[in-house]
């Protein structure tokens, strides 16, 4: 990662321990982006490592979102919080112990 490009901010402890537990299922808006033609706002049914699934307000079709560059808002126990892909770039199920224990410099 490129210094200097925001990605490798310390998350808050807050914003850790809600986006290490599960976040299918919770409501995304993201902005739009060098990936991201234009805004997208929706459902995250799907995770991997660099992509997120999002199934579009009010359709019943999905979009493939990569993670890298990505930034938005997701709303995790009625909370909005920032979303920066960068900083989810983990396999989802390495994701908790990640987060929660400190793991790579991008999450500290």
């Amino acid at each position: 990662m490129p210094k200097g490009s925001g990605a490798s901010r310390p998350l808050p402890r807050v914003e850790r321990e809600a986006l290490a537990g599960e976040i299918l299922g919770a409501s995304v808006a993201l902005e739009a982006s060098r990936a991201l033609a234009a805004p997208v706002r929706g459902t995250l049914v799907d995770e991997t490592l660099s992509t997120f699934l999002v199934r579009l307000e009010g359709r019943r079709r999905t979009v493939r979102v990569p993670k890298a560059g990505l930034t938005g808002t997701i709303v995790l126990a009625a909370r909005e919080l920032p979303l920066r892909g960068d900083t989810l770039r983990v396999r989802p199920e390495d994701r908790t112990k990640r987060l929660l224990a400190g793991g790579p410099k991008r999450f500290r």
